[in-house]
């Protein structure tokens, strides 16, 4: 630098001889870091200059007396000073204020993935869900793959640290959906009803969620459907276990469009082929059709409705536990409809309305058999009570009615204030045998959230949310804080806390509705690191569990609830996901750490749950060879041994421990592969995709747990295990009138 002090000195000597000011100095933010670029300038004249790498600038100017110097960078505040000139050297040293974006701001991860079309990068897409091996394009199935979530194979839901299935809720527009997967058959889990490529975005927190939702104790999934479609087009569906049509069409305006498919699974052929453990005498089949309309509004906004209707039918039969020669019979039939009507607005003065509205409708009718070696129905004259309870009729029916609303105001810069209720009028009905239980509720809310950008580095979200239910006669009032600090390029840590409040389950409250509000608090803390390509996260959290719900005989065959159960749950979460390391290569790697203990339902005492793995883990690999026009995709998961126990009614009416033990390790590999053989042609019409995939193809013998006698016997277990070893797919998709070439390629698909 020393050869620059001459050129300086003489410099100022020119800029002086000549009645010219030199303005000299640099331009950092407030880091001290400098910015390269800013633009330098006096107001009402032509005098200026641009920071150099170093943000140091200098310039000169004829100009004399009071003058206003301007400087202005995209990101920044722009800065104003008045200088005076006077032939005299004017240095300065320019500090710029960050101004908030919403692409450069932090944004609260604790808790959350997302997933979609997100602006700030997706963690999973619909073809991420529907090409992750052994998803079999279930979004639940996909999730399972992330941090946080349980590999539970003998029920439906979504597992989530330490909490049950029912503790984690699903939402589609802001709107809950009351039964969002197939109703359950004994043992064996079931699919959840919704297509990945309905939506366009996902989130799935795993805790310390939002306090515009409330009613789950551990999770929710929100799903965000699409808006319009981008061309109007048919699509067609065929594999050995299913067929399927539908359409979408988009006005010639591109303002508004209406779709609707219809699908039917028959796996008869499938269940000829592959050999199931259980003897269905009724083969399942699923009819499924649904159907949308959607336009936007003069504004800007978007209304959107969409309706569903499933009929499905099945009947298995499997050994009695109890019996050497008795059979028990399993028959379900099933008829749901679902609807969701949503409006977004965008009001004067800076306001945004969102509106919400559902309803849906399930019916189960149920029937279980003892049945004899020839499979005809038995029954006893003065039975035992095992076999009083395996001969039975259940007619279960659920209504759920909802309106929502929530409305948004920016608040200056990129803060939002936002706030609203909801309403919802659940009607519940259980036929057993010639018994009737029903009830209803009234279910309200009110709940109001600020996102507040300190600045671009500070971000926090603040929220609560009242409740009050008719059924219980009890209301609860749930506080929610998180907070965002970035600590980095693409890097930040987010901490978060809650309470989240849920009522007892409807099988509970047919007994008694002298219950409470179950409750769990949550603290998390979360680091991230995402990029376009690579993500990094790191979470630690803790809940504590509170009035839960525990099991109490009253007499036989007869039993009541209260809220005296309580438990806790922590553990440490990894993911990393990398597109960039390998060419045309994705994977991710997820762990999960869990320790937990409850004492709720039957248990004695404080117990980790039966459906609680200590360790979980999933790699997850995704290779699309464009050349030949094919994608090939593995998923390792695995979890360790799950607790089992069986607990009995000793001779003072208490529980008893009579055994316990823990199930061995579980293991999955999982393969699919897709061809496409559209990619690579100009001025395709149509999209084509060959699927296939196998679950477990290595064969592992897996075991969930264990179901024990009636009679009480404790040397008596029956494993619970899989349908069968494998499960396999084939089939044809296809869509006339959009090419999805890109998507492919780019989604590695």
């Amino acid at each position: 630098m020393k050869p620059l002090v001459p050129l300086f000195i003489l410099l100022n000597l020119f800029v002086n001889t000549m009645g010219q000011t030199l303005i000299s100095g640099n331009v950092k933010d407030g880091k001290g870091h400098p910015i390269a670029g800013a633009s330098i300038s006096l107001k009402d004249s032509y005098d200026g200059a641009t920071a150099d790498s170093t943000g140091a600038f200098y310039f000169t100017s004829t100009e004399k007396g009071n003058q206003t110097l301007i400087v202005t960078n995209v990101g920044y505040h722009s800065f104003e000073q008045r200088i005076i000139l006077k032939r005299e050297e004017v240095k300065l040293n320019i500090i710029l204020k960050e101004a908030l974006s919403e692409l450069k701001a932090v944004t609260i991860t604790a808790g959350s993935f997302s997933a979609g079309d997100s602006k700030r990068g997706a963690v999973l897409s619909s073809i991420d869900v529907a090409t992750t091996a052994g998803s079999n394009a279930d979004i639940t199935a996909a999730l399972k793959t992330l941090p946080g979530a349980q590999q539970i194979g003998e029920q439906e839901g979504l597992f989530v640290r330490g909490g049950a299935g029912y503790e984690a809720k699903q939402y589609i527009d802001g709107t809950l959906v009351n039964n969002p997967y197939y109703t359950s058959v004994p043992d064996i889990a079931q699919r959840g009803r919704f297509s990945p490529f309905l939506f366009k975005g996902t989130v799935f927190s795993t805790g310390g969620y939002s306090a515009l939702y409330g009613q789950a104790l551990s999770s929710v999934v929100l799903l965000e459907s699409i808006d319009l479609p981008e061309k109007s087009e048919i699509d067609a569906s065929i594999s050995p276990l299913l067929v399927g049509l539908g359409t979408q069409q988009l006005a010639k305006n591109k303002k508004s469009s209406y779709g609707i498919s219809y699908n039917y699974t028959n796996v008869g052929l499938y269940f000829n082929l592959v050999k199931q453990v259980p003897d269905y005498f009724k083969i399942p089949q699923f009819h499924s059709a649904d159907a949308n309309f959607r336009f936007k509004t003069k504004s800007g906004g978007i209304v959107k409705y969409y309706s569903t209707f499933g009929y499905s039918n099945l009947g298995l039969r499997r050994p009695d536990i109890d019996s050497i020669y008795l059979k028990n019979a399993f028959a379900l039939s099933n008829h749901n409809w679902y609807n969701n009507l949503s409006w977004r607005e965008y009001l004067p003065n800076g306001w945004k309305m969102n509106l919400g509205a559902g309803y849906s409708t399930n019916k189960d009718n149920i029937d279980q058999q003892l049945q004899n070696a020839a499979n005809q129905p038995v029954q006893f004259s003065n039975a035992a009570f095992w076999m009083q309870v395996k001969n039975f009729t259940l007619v279960n029916r659920q209504d759920l009615s909802q309106i929502k609303s929530v409305f948004e105001k920016k608040l200056g810069g990129i803060s939002y204030l936002r706030f609203g209720g909801e309403y919802q009028y659940a009607y519940n009905s259980a036929l057993y045998n010639d018994s009737l239980h029903k009830f209803a509720d009234n279910f309200k809310a009110l709940f109001v959230e600020s996102d507040i950008f300190i600045t671009n580095d500070i971000a926090a979200k603040l929220g609560a949310r009242f409740e009050h239910s008719s059924i219980l006669n009890k209301a609860d009032f749930a506080p929610r804080a998180s907070l965002a600090y970035k600590t980095g390029k693409d890097a930040q840590v987010s901490v978060a806390y809650g309470i989240f409040y849920q009522k007892p389950e409807n099988s509970q409250l047919f007994y008694t509705t002298n219950l409470g509000y179950t409750k769990a608090s949550h603290y998390i803390i979360n680091y991230q690191k995402m990029t376009k390509e690579r993500t990094l996260r790191i979470e630690a959290y803790y809940k504590k569990y509170e009035d839960l719900v525990k099991t109490v005989p009253v007499a036989f065959n007869y039993f009541t609830y209260n809220n005296n159960g309580d438990g806790y749950a922590k553990g440490l979460e990894l993911f990393w996901r990398d597109k960039k390391t390998f060419k045309n290569f994705d994977y991710w790697i997820s762990y999960s750490y869990l320790d937990t203990k409850r004492n709720f339902l039957n248990y004695t005492t404080d117990l980790m749950p039966s459906f609680a793995a200590r360790h979980t883990a999933s790699l997850v690999t995704k290779r699309f060879f464009t050349d030949i026009k094919c994608g090939f995709n593995l998923t390792y998961s695995y979890a360790s041994g799950r607790p089992y126990y069986n607990f009995l009614i000793d001779n003072t009416g208490k529980y008893v421990l009579s055994d316990r033990g823990m199930t061995k390790d579980y293991h999955s590999l999982n393969f699919s592969a897709e061809y496409v053989p559209s990619i690579g042609k100009k001025n395709a019409k149509s999209f084509i995709v060959l699927f296939a995939s196998m679950t477990n193809v290595l064969g592992y013998n897996a075991v969930y747990g264990y179901n024990y006698p009636y009679s009480g016997n404790p040397y008596l277990k029956q494993a619970i295990t899989p349908p069968a070893q494998r499960f396999y797919f084939i089939g044809c998709f296809v869509s006339w009138g959009v090419d999805r070439t890109n998507d492919a390629i780019n989604n590695n698909l």
